[in-house]
């Protein structure tokens, strides 16, 4: 669930001369006609009855991660407490991508637990270790927070292919759900139809998008906080151009556009996530720790654990690079990305 503070009315800011650039003037796509029906998969989220729909998460969140769980929860079948024990479950974790720092840990604080406490049977052990999992991965678990500033200044990255905006179009209509007015800027002018992608987003979820046909990321997202300051929208939420951490010339794109957001509005962007696909596994963990580096992330969000079996790497991430997991992604629709529950999570992983 999302959490946020009650808004107080804001009186819109006359917004700031823009720059006499050479740039070309954003094309603004216009929100569609009030009778535009929206897709029934798209429904809000968090609408009141949410809470009752929880078992139905709960069942797809297990579904979702199934590979991921299948080579863990099969080892305390009828197990002995003996090192081939201990050494199937470090063989599982390394393939679930938790990496060797995690795992390590794991291990050596199960084996702590396991003598201290006398435990003799596997369901034990099983709990004792869905217990160090659940402490290992809370720290991660962070409410998004809405209503902070008005408006919301959120930059969104990720490399080509994580789901980057597929993910922002489901934030968008779950903000929505909670009552906030979104713009959405397609400051990916990097890949080939990426603006037609947000563009069909924004005409699904009765939003505006602020795009140019072809021009500086920085000056799109710059006139999309200043359209959002002029017309009182809560979010703005910015696409910016998926790269490869090694391609260092669009990284340093990315540091100029958080500049200007910061020229535009003092504090933003407020957010600074990252969308990672957990089928890349321990290469995910790089691009956390690259982009971390570059943009100092606020959170993370994860997305396709249910094709993957490399669910592990929200362990490794805990230990080597603990950014906030605000949302994870098991499926296609609107409801398939939820916030992420350390506890949750773990039951789901273990049963």
């Amino acid at each position: 669930m999302f959490s946020f503070f009650k808004k107080k009315p804001v009186q819109p800011e006359t917004p700031p001369a823009l720059p006499t650039a050479a740039a070309p003037a954003p094309t603004v796509a216009p929100a569609p006609a009030p009778d535009t029906l929206l897709p029934a998969a798209l429904a809000p989220l968090s609408a009141p009855g949410a809470e009752q729909d929880k078992p139905n998460w709960m069942a797809r969140l297990k579904a979702g991660l199934s590979k991921t769980s299948a080579n863990l929860s099969v080892l305390f079948v009828g197990a002995k407490i003996d090192d081939a024990l201990y050494d199937e479950l470090e063989a599982a974790l390394l393939m679930s991508d938790a990496g060797i720092d995690a795992t390590e840990f794991l291990l050596d604080a199960l084996k702590r637990k396991v003598k201290e406490d006398k435990l003799l049977d596997a369901a034990a052990v099983k709990a004792a270790l869905k217990t160090l999992l659940i402490d290992l991965l809370a720290p991660l678990q962070k409410p998004f927070e809405l209503g902070r500033h008005q408006p919301l200044v959120m930059m969104i990255s990720g490399v080509n292919g994580a789901g980057k905006t597929t993910t922002i179009g489901k934030l968008a209509k779950h903000m929505q759900g909670h009552g906030q007015s979104v713009l959405l800027a397609a400051g990916d002018t990097f890949r080939a139809a990426a603006r037609e992608q947000l563009m069909v987003w924004g005409q699904r979820n009765n939003v505006t998008v602020i795009s140019q046909e072809s021009g500086d990321p920085a000056a799109v997202s710059y006139d999309a906080v200043q359209s959002a300051k002029a017309k009182g929208i809560d979010v703005v939420m910015i696409d910016t151009a998926g790269r490869l951490p090694t391609q260092l010339h669009l990284m340093e794109e990315l540091k100029k556009v958080k500049r200007v957001l910061g020229k535009g509005l003092e504090g933003a962007p407020h957010e600074t996530l990252l969308v990672i696909d957990g089928n890349t596994g321990q290469n995910a963990l790089a691009q956390v720790k690259a982009f971390d580096d570059a943009l100092q992330l606020s959170g993370l969000i994860i997305t396709k654990l249910d094709g993957t079996a490399k669910g592990g790497v929200i362990a490794a991430i805990a230990r080597v690079r603990p950014v906030p997991v605000y949302f994870i992604g098991i499926g296609e629709r609107i409801e398939d990305l939820q916030p992420f529950n350390a506890t949750e999570f773990v039951e789901a992983l273990l049963g």
